[in-house]
């Protein structure tokens, strides 16, 4: 499935575009946090120009008003574990698959495309579980905590070391099928639609529009597995439940349900952040391209 990737030479891009998406939904990934977690948002969880609204709306609604509102609790924390993660997953998907292709020409091309994701994503969870654990904690509105720091403490506190994991079962579950699909889907996409005509003087306008249909099908795709298993996951961070124990309480309280709570918020807090990466990520490659060139023909 495709060819070789710019990775071995664009590790920044990669960084920077993930930064630019973590950035920009924020917000959306707090709504989705709250909506599948189940917390509650009072009139008192929001700043006093909004609290009336709060009774007035639908309780599908409120999350979205918390999540746009301050106090950002635990933002740049959160922020720079996305950063980080989706980097960490995007470039090492592309780089393993070139290395594995290189140094294993006989292995099958599907294997190449999925081994780098499925290796990556299931290290970057393990590492990250403890701040995605502090963050959608912090998230509660009717917590007192205020800071990742306390909120690591108060998981510690109460929870042991082992706390600081719980729900990971849940998290790889969650993510790695998320990821080996995007990152699959991107590469089919790749090889399905045409390529750019370089000689066109629409080029760069075509290649932005290219990688725009590439990384949106991308982002739903992954975003369609993932819904389940977020709020399984966001159940056992609030109750410290185990996971067969959260499924059977999901399952009594709320029947087969529980699947789609929250999914409208999810298909956006997930789609978008993976399609924003993938697409920044190509936008920027293809900037920093034409800056090389430019500084060439300078010379």
């Amino acid at each position: 499935m495709g060819g070789g990737s710019l990775a071995r030479e664009h590790p920044w891009d990669y960084l920077g575009a993930s930064a630019l998406s973590a950035t920009i939904n924020y917000p959306l990934w707090r709504a989705s946090a709250v909506g599948q977690s189940g917390f509650r948002v009072l009139a008192s969880s929001v700043p006093g120009v909004l609290s009336g609204v709060v009774p007035h709306v639908p309780p599908s609604v409120a999350p979205l008003l918390y999540a746009f509102a301050p106090p950002y609790r635990g933002l740049s924390a959160t922020i720079l574990g996305m950063t980080w993660a989706r980097a960490a997953i995007f470039w090492g998907s592309d780089r393993g698959k070139d290395l594995l292709r290189e140094n294993f020409p006989g292995m099958h091309p599907g294997m190449s495309t999925v081994l780098p994701p499925l290796a990556v994503s299931t290290m970057v969870q393990i590492v990250n579980q403890p701040i995605v654990r502090a963050s959608i904690t912090l998230q509660n509105p009717e917590t007192d905590l205020r800071t990742i720091r306390q909120s690591l403490r108060f998981i510690y506190v109460n929870h042991g070391l082992g706390g600081m994991w719980h729900g990971t079962s849940a998290g790889i579950l969650k993510t790695v099928p998320k990821y080996c699909t995007a990152v699959v889907i991107k590469d089919l996409m790749e090889e399905i639609l045409p390529p750019v005509d370089t000689s066109s003087p629409s080029a760069e306008r075509d290649a932005l529009w290219r990688s725009a249909y590439k990384s949106s099908a991308a982002g739903l795709a992954g975003a369609a597995l993932t819904n389940p298993l977020d709020v399984i996951r966001n159940e056992m961070f609030k109750t410290n439940h185990g996971l067969r124990e959260t499924v059977r309480n999901l399952r009594e309280s709320l029947g087969w349900r529980f699947m789609i709570r929250g999914i409208g918020k999810n298909m956006v807090a997930v789609a978008i952040p993976v399609s924003c990466t993938i697409f920044f990520t190509d936008a920027l490659i293809q900037f920093s391209k034409r800056r090389k060139g430019d500084k060439l023909l300078a010379h």
